[in-house]
């Protein structure tokens, strides 16, 4: 499935980190939600076209966007005000 955000949002793919405690790991309920993601795609708004690129990893906030899934993978659509930082 291919999505193609509108106006000023982005797709973006929540990149997840496995976190262990010693032998321990740590249960996806007790986990914080993620804050970084990887963009996917992009809505049409120009002035956001020149700022993030697909590709890039931007970091968002913590209860951000709108949860979809693509493709069987759980993705965010947030708007460009939801976005924080670009992480190079």
């Amino acid at each position: 499935m291919k999505v193609q955000p509108l106006d000023d949002r982005v797709l973006v793919l929540p990149l997840e980190k496995e976190e262990k405690a010693g032998s321990i790991i740590i249960p996806d309920t007790a986990k914080e939600k993620p804050v970084v993601g990887e963009v996917k795609a992009i809505g049409t708004d120009e002035e956001l076209k020149e700022m993030v690129k697909v590709g890039d990893k931007v970091v968002y906030g913590k209860y951000a966007g709108e949860e979809l899934i693509v493709d069987g993978e759980k993705h965010l659509l947030i708007s460009r005000s939801d976005l924080l930082a670009i992480v190079e």
